[in-house]
């Protein structure tokens, strides 16, 4: 084989494509240089050359298959319940091959050997075998473990058994519900801190459900970011993504706090005090100072102590997290005391007390954050809380550092060139390792799902393309150099499948951009429900959009995302203004023509369809009309929820934002802070008023968006 053939045999035997179908339908090869760089990071060794030569190349190919062949066990075997799942397991040649699994529940089952032919392999001396095995059809759905026992070796690997369908979906696809998003950050009461807080889910979750009808709330990652200020702002660059973020702290909420001597809650009103004005701000929300703040108050409640019952509460919390929760509460304590070493204290800190204390503030989040899905569910929603999990992580994050292990932390997500972002994305994340992962028995994935659905009836998964595939790009090089890396989608899909069906938990996998067909049908075979959004879908058996009676029956559907203005903003030419004034549009009035274009598409066919009974809105073609000849925005916004309402979609979602008429966007896709102030923007209505939960069912836009949306 030529040195190509070699280098390319070698990237696919570790799941690395040697190209992908980019933009446009036009395929990329990756380049020889992009493949070495991406086997790096994945851990193969190469050599120590910078560029490995032909011999170093077969070398590490034999590797490989060296490797493969005298591994006794799968790293995990994952399976579909019903399935007799084959596979492979490797014994000194003619030596026995006993096989026993050990059940979850505690019993014990043994697989059946099938047929292989394939021929024995002298390796470094020693002759292997192969024998295939087959799972018993009848295993239950679970987390169980192999153990394989021969004359020479002994090994162990985690079995999970996975629910063919969640069945969840069939429940909503049968009964369609409705819900409403929102960034729990920008939304406020009149007892807030200056932003959305644990308390203001909880109540938001019953307004909308008692004032709306209201089933769910889908709501921004409420990962942790870093342990104190400074602290990023995305929701979607978290530090860690299984832990939760203490700025949502409701203080006024915990327990101890009425403990504390009446001086010291007095201060604590008068610190509430000062930021409680900000709820009344259109001003863009400030984190760092309203996080130091709870944190100082945080730390008084915390050495305050606790009840016997409270404190028995804490442990238990603490030894149902386990590893997880300490490892992360340490790392905490490390960037803390780093930040601010012994010297600086007037009284030295103890590190484990310090741990401690970050352990503590996750159990307060979990008890709120609880406290949250009951009032909720309390107030008739089925679903209730609707988690999101981002794609990743930060570099200098948490996970990053305790889970350094299953990552590949000389790589970055990202995705490659399109028309959009011609050099293509960097996100900075680290990925998931596939064969590390695999190796553990994916227990790391498992525990941060528990963590995210124990309190959520439902889980938004961002970009599920990444259980798939991701987009690996060579640390600190162009995205131009990236190439894609394959994972067993089979396993992640299944686990989460099975997290969620223990859970009783809805799942939504945002599958918006490109994507091969197979990936949407694998999805919806399990029971992950799709993402629809009515500015994105075009009709399947022709021109134009879509008819509402084409939309896909396990999906959430809606008219907006955040990664878009609120469609106030969208339908008045918001997007336009802003990115033509951060200077990201070549040709503004180009792209302002094809908007335009496109939404009156959109707004023909649900005029075409109906929804427009009862509204003062144009009956002719809004082909050629400028934006402010298109009848009233807020009659729009009713229009197009009614559209959206009337599709056969299992869910149904409105956006927070538009049923204030808010304008301004959360997020502005390929800006920095300096350009656009992401995931800063209050909850404010058309004047720019802010808008509080105190407010909401008394606006009249709330109350027809509302019962526009009502299934």
């Amino acid at each position: 084989m030529s040195y190509q053939e070699i280098l390319r045999e070698l990237a696919s035997a570790h799941a690395i494509a040697t190209g992908y179908t980019g933009y446009g339908g036009h395929y990329v090869d990756a380049s020889d240089e992009t493949l070495i760089k991406i086997l790096r990071a994945y851990g193969v060794d190469l050599g120590p050359n910078e560029w490995p030569d032909e011999h170093q190349l077969g070398t590490a190919l034999q590797r490989r298959r060296d490797e493969l062949f005298t591994r006794p066990l799968p790293l995990s075997i994952v399976a579909t319940e019903g399935d007799g799942f084959v596979f492979n397991v490797h014994v000194h040649d003619g030596a026995p091959a006993q096989l026993v699994i050990a059940l979850e529940d505690g019993g014990t089952a043994i697989p059946t050997q099938v047929d292989n032919w394939e021929p024995p392999r002298t390796i470094d001396g020693v002759t292997w075998g192969e024998a295939s095995f087959a799972l018993p059809t009848n295993l239950p759905t679970g987390w169980h473990t192999i153990t394989l026992t021969s004359d020479t070796l002994s090994a162990t690997a985690a079995v999970i058994v996975t629910p063919r369908r969640l069945h969840t979906t069939d429940e909503y696809v049968a009964h369609p519900v409705h819900g409403v998003m929102a960034q729990i950050y920008s939304v406020r009461s009149e007892g807030s801190w200056g932003m959305g807080d644990f308390h203001d889910l909880g109540e938001l979750a019953h307004t909308l459900a008692t004032e709306a009808g209201a089933d769910f709330l889908l709501i921004n990652p409420m990962h942790a970011a870093e342990p104190f200020p400074p602290v990023e702002d995305s929701p979607y660059l978290p530090t860690t993504r299984r832990f939760s973020n203490p700025i949502y702290i409701r203080v006024e909420d915990i327990p101890e706090l009425a403990s504390l001597p009446a001086d010291v809650r007095a201060e604590v009103a008068e610190i509430a005090s000062e930021f409680q004005p900000l709820n009344r701000s259109n001003e863009i929300i400030e984190r760092n100072p309203i996080f130091a703040a709870k944190l100082q108050v945080l730390r008084e409640i915390f050495h305050a102590g606790r009840t016997p019952s409270r404190e028995a509460a804490f442990q238990a919390f603490v030894e149902r997290e386990g590893k997880g929760l300490v490892d992360f509460a340490t790392w905490c304590a490390t960037q803390e005391l780093t930040a601010a070493p012994q010297e600086a204290h007037a009284v030295p800190e103890d590190p484990a007390l310090v741990a401690e204390f970050y352990m503590w503030l996750q159990f307060i989040c979990d008890e709120q954050l609880a406290a949250a899905q009951k009032k909720a569910v309390d107030a008739g929603m089925k679903i209730g809380i609707m988690a999101d999990l981002a794609v990743g992580v930060h570099p200098g994050g948490a996970d990053a550092a305790t889970m350094a292990d299953v990552l590949a932390p000389e790589a970055s997500v990202g995705a490659p060139p399109d028309n959009y972002n011609q050099q293509g994305q960097d996100w900075s994340q680290p990925p998931w390792h596939p064969e590390r992962l695999a190796e553990q028995g994916y227990r790391p994935w498992r525990d941060l799902l528990r963590t995210v659905l124990r309190h959520s009836g439902g889980i938004r998964v961002d970009h599920i393309l990444g259980l798939f595939r991701l987009y690996w790009i060579p640390r600190m090089q162009s995205p131009t150099t990236g190439t894609y890396v394959n994972y067993d989608y089979n396993a992640l899909v299944g686990i989460l499948a099975l997290e969620a069906e223990r859970a009783g938990a809805v799942v939504i996998g945002e599958d918006l951009g490109t994507f091969e067909p197979w990936v949407q049908e694998v999805l919806a075979s399990r029971g992950i429900m799709g993402t629809s959004i009515l500015w994105f879908e075009s009709s399947p058996n022709g021109p134009g959009p879509r008819y509402k009676e084409e939309y896909r029956p396990a999906a959430l559907s809606s008219v907006t995302t955040h990664d878009l203005p609120p469609t106030a903003g969208y339908l008045e030419g918001e997007h336009i203004e802003l990115r033509e004034k951060l200077g990201l549009l070549e040709d503004p009035a180009a792209e302002n023509a094809i908007d335009l274009g496109w939404q009156a598409e959109i707004l023909n066919r649900v005029r075409e369809q109906g929804e427009f009974e009862g509204l003062n809105l144009p009956g002719d073609d809004f082909q050629g009309k400028p934006r402010n000849q298109r009848g009233a925005t807020e009659d729009l916004i009713v229009a197009l929820h009614r559209f959206i309402a009337h599709t056969p979609s299992a869910l149904t979602c409105t956006s927070l934002v538009d049923m204030v008429a808010d304008k301004r966007a959360q997020n502005q896709p390929g800006t920095v802070r300096e350009q656009y102030p992401n995931w800063c923007i209050p909850l404010c209505d058309a004047t720019g008023e802010a808008v509080l939960i105190e407010d909401l069912g008394q606006a009249e836009l709330f109350r027809r968006v509302a019962d526009a949306s009502r299934r």
